[in-house]
């Protein structure tokens, strides 16, 4: 007898599971897709590259030390940071 009642249990444990697992799809089949997430608005300004932004490409493939490239780095993260620019290294 226990072992008829095991198996009953077993029946209707996995006829629960069955019955969630169904429900959740059919809920998900008839939610309403979420709104895409709006891209990211891109720079307004001018659309040629500045010659920082080409010092910039230029030293990315560079792999020794320039110290060109070492004064547009410091310019980019003083722009990227909003630092002032400093009286020395104006140009």
């Amino acid at each position: 007898m226990s072992q008829t009642s095991s198996r009953n249990a077993k029946i209707a444990g996995v006829a629960a599971l069955a019955g969630t697992m169904v429900a959740v799809a059919i809920v998900a089949a008839i939610r309403a897709p979420a709104p895409a997430p709006a891209l990211p608005v891109a720079m307004r300004g001018d659309p040629l590259p500045s010659r920082l932004d080409r010092e910039l490409d230029r030293c990315s493939t560079l792999t020794m030390p320039d110290a060109g490239c070492e004064a547009a780095w410091a310019e980019n993260r003083r722009r990227f940071f909003g630092r002032p620019r400093s009286e020395s290294a104006a140009p």
